[in-house]
């Protein structure tokens, strides 16, 4: 990782701050800023680790934003080195420290709206007619920690009951942190109402923090974890969920287990399985789920990273249909280090069960 990170700033430099040829004093500025910049990502994980929230989140958002920045000053790096074959390497160089600009404000301002809800419909051909019209509210990688806390947490809140679902469903990263530091931003959380009640599963984040902790916790909080088991939801459907697909190398007694959490299921009703990796899908095709819902790849978060997530999971975002199995992945609700989105958005999914015969 501190080779890659040190190559990609080396390369900044050079296409961005060398070959420009910056007069004094903005070619010290910028070499300072870059260099000074390049171990931030790394020491995070001293920092997080070994400081208090409130300690650690001055230097966590100027760490993360610079991630952000990274990103695309290294696409900009890239771009102006072929650039520079039909313009001055100037001329490239403010062009795209321009775009990078642009980018940034647009990704930091966007990220602080707030999470859009995204209205999805769903056919299942199992679903009884008295229960078409369900409705379901995901939310997933919500990442309460350093950057999002409690008042993050009650307009999410806020947004959820105004949709006045029948379910809502929690599929993982909600925290980022211990509870001692973090159960007052969780808080909100309780004040989440739906007619059939909070169901959860565990995302890797989780596991970094004392997952056992947190289940408890939570579940003070009125949230249901399913732990590779089922339950029916009414007449309607069953819903199953799975401990995270890393788990079992991360805590004692925990793994994912699609067999378990399936089994004994009605063949007669739909069945919703809860994963938080999209990856958890061909267990799920094999178990004969009809829907999984899944966060995790944050819709790549910040574009084009969705396209390097393309080549490890088998859907990024929205709805898919993988033979009798529909897949939805969400963008997430929160978002993780870089407090940014660029080409996604923060989403609270709104999902409509419908009766009849999916497109295939």
């Amino acid at each position: 990782m501190l080779g890659v990170l040190g190559s990609a700033h080396l390369y900044i430099w050079w296409r961005l701050v060398r070959a420009p040829g910056w007069p004094a004093p903005w070619f010290t500025i910028l070499t300072v800023l870059v260099f000074a910049m390049a171990p931030t990502l790394p020491l995070t994980i001293f920092v997080a680790r070994r400081f208090s929230r409130e300690q650690a989140k001055p230097l966590l958002w100027i760490a993360y934003t610079w991630f952000g920045c990274a990103v695309y000053l290294l696409l900009a790096a890239a771009v102006t080195h072929v650039g520079a074959l039909f313009v001055s390497p100037r001329v490239a160089a403010e062009a795209g420290l321009a775009g990078v600009a642009v980018a940034i404000g647009y990704g930091l301002v966007h990220a602080r709206t707030g999470p859009v809800v995204r209205r999805v419909r769903v056919t299942l051909d199992k679903l009884p007619a008295g229960a078409n019209g369900y409705t379901i509210v995901q939310l997933t990688d919500v990442h309460i920690g350093w950057t999002l806390g409690s008042r993050f947490a009650e307009r999410v809140v806020a947004q959820v009951n105004a949709l006045a679902p029948d379910l809502i469903v929690l599929t993982g990263d909600l925290v980022d942190g211990h509870v001692k530091e973090l159960a007052e931003h969780v808080a909100p959380l309780a004040g989440l109402r739906a007619r059939d009640g909070v169901f959860a599963v565990t995302g890797n984040h989780e596991y970094y923090w004392n997952v056992d902790a947190w289940l408890a916790h939570l579940g003070s909080l009125g949230v249901r974890f399913l732990r590779n088991e089922r339950v029916a939801i009414g007449d309607a459907f069953e819903l199953a969920g799975t401990d995270d697909i890393t788990s079992r190398a991360m805590a004692a007694g925990h793994g994912e287990d699609v067999t378990r959490a399936t089994a004994g299921r009605r063949a007669d009703r739909p069945l919703v399985l809860l994963a938080h990796h999209p990856s958890s899908l061909p267990r799920a095709v094999e178990a004969g789920v009809d829907l999984q819902l899944s966060g995790h790849t944050h819709g790549g978060q910040l574009l084009p990273l969705g396209w390097l997530a393309r080549l490890f999971e088998p859907h990024v975002a929205g709805l898919a249909q993988f033979g009798a199995t529909q897949l939805y992945v969400s963008e997430g609700t929160g978002f993780w280090g870089p407090p940014m989105r660029i080409g996604t958005s923060c989403e609270i999914a709104h999902v409509t069960l419908v009766s009849g015969s999916p497109t295939h």
